[in-house]
């Protein structure tokens, strides 16, 4: 797997995780909605990790610089 989640998006995904994350366990989102953004907090996570999203891979797209590339 080639990375192509770049060091911004990685620390957006880990924020918003914990936002999602902190809103179910204060009981602010509840239901079935809660249990779904629970799910992609959960998935936000893991690709911040891995520093690879399978939706970027499958559109082609890539947040992370080029490396050597030269201006």
């Amino acid at each position: 797997m080639k990375k192509n989640v770049g060091s911004i998006d990685r620390i957006i995904r880990i924020v918003a995780a914990i936002v999602l994350s902190a809103l179910y366990l204060m009981n602010i989102i509840t239901g079935t909605l809660g249990i779904v953004l629970v799910v992609l907090a959960f998935i936000f996570a893991a690709t911040s990790l891995v520093s690879f999203c399978p939706l970027y891979a499958m559109f082609g797209m890539s947040t992370c610089p080029v490396e050597g590339k030269k201006s």
